[in-house]
């Protein structure tokens, strides 16, 4: 069925909104276009937290300002109506005589929720919301998340052999350099995930074994919050987690001093550990991670259904024996070649 005009033009703001993927945090992704006799003159997005949001970026690209008061303004969220670290945009769409104003989406935090629409109604604006809101939803499953479930979004990930391994024997190792069981192109891809995502999540085991960095080496973008289990504080300090190229929280049982790129979260490893590192990324203001591994720490999440989504390399190669892959139940999104290997893309149809 083919968009109508409205959706046309949402589907053009969630386009734009994507630029911010990476960027945005803690803030949404938002996108905005102006139309004047169904044609765009003035698009915008959101780029990063404390820099102008979608709607004025919109505004202030339009060259022909005698239009605005004439045109509509589409934007995929509701627009905020409070004082941040920039004044609210619903003032601003008044103040540019704007009088019709199409939202693909109502803001679920609690500083806006409605009060942008209320703001603009108020104001003699033509208001028109929920045009493509399951994608304007979608792009901010994150956001969404966040705010409603007070958690992160989770993605789990991992890379297996054909014939289900995560990692080889200790047999099979013959140095501590890592095993690799994808190829570079998969590399690649893995860390354009963590240049989109706001943190990654490992065990103590991984790093012991692998001596991961856990950083975008490999893609443009900034590197994620790199969040380690490490229960009684073992992980030699020369390990790369450690170097400054990123933060680092650890999650331990241990008390210790923060540093200046090395924070430490004290928890009960006898309560449900999974649940409390999702209280704590909350309370950071986290909104995404990807949980990489070991198997141990991605079955604890698995157990507990506390996961969105996963995507799984199949390598071509085979381990016969050693850690086996986490058995994963999940609605199949996408199944793809990167070159050698198989990516697999699930959604957790429960949450």
């Amino acid at each position: 069925m083919p968009l109508s005009k409205h959706e046309t033009y949402m589907m053009r703001c969630v386009q734009l909104a994507r630029n911010g993927l990476g960027t945005s945090y803690p803030n949404p992704l938002v996108g905005s276009v102006i139309v004047h006799n169904d044609r765009i003159i003035g698009e915008g997005w959101h780029y990063k937290s404390g820099m102008a949001h979608a709607e004025v970026n919109a505004i202030e690209s339009v060259r022909e300002k005698h239009f605005v008061k004439e045109a509509t303004l589409y934007v995929s969220l509701e627009p905020c109506s409070h004082y941040g670290k920039t004044p609210p945009c619903a003032n601003l769409i008044i103040d540019s005589g704007i009088k019709k104003v199409v939202v693909g989406i109502l803001d679920p935090n609690p500083l806006v929720a409605g009060r942008g629409i209320q703001k603009l109604m108020e104001a003699g604006c033509d208001v028109l919301v929920g045009v493509a809101s399951e994608a304007c939803e979608e792009l901010n499953k994150r956001f969404f998340t966040y705010h409603t479930k007070k958690r992160p979004y989770i993605f789990l990930k991992w890379a297996q052999t054909e014939d289900r391994y995560v990692a080889p024997s200790k047999e099979l190792r013959t140095s501590k350099a890592p095993y690799w069981i994808t190829g570079k192109a998969a590399r690649q891809w893995s860390h354009k995930l963590r240049a989109e995502e706001q943190s990654i999540l490992v065990g103590t085991q991984t790093v012991l074994d692998d001596d991961p960095g856990l950083t975008t080496r490999d893609w443009s973008g900034p590197s994620p919050l790199r969040i380690v289990i490490d229960r009684n504080l073992i992980i030699p300090e020369t390990a790369t987690v450690f170097k400054g190229d990123a933060e680092t929280l650890i999650i331990t049982e241990k008390e210790k001093e923060d540093t200046t790129t090395v924070q430490y979260a004290t928890i009960s490893f006898s309560e449900n550990l999974p649940k409390q590192i999702c209280e704590i990324l909350h309370a950071r203001r986290v909104q995404s991670v990807i949980v990489e591994g070991g198997a141990r720490t991605l079955e604890s999440f698995i157990a507990l259904d506390l996961w969105d989504e996963a995507y799984i390399f199949t390598g071509s190669g085979r381990f016969t024996s050693g850690i086996l892959a986490p058995i994963l139940s999940g609605r199949l999104l996408s199944e793809k070649k990167i070159k050698e290997d198989l990516l697999h893309h699930y959604k957790n149809p429960n949450t």
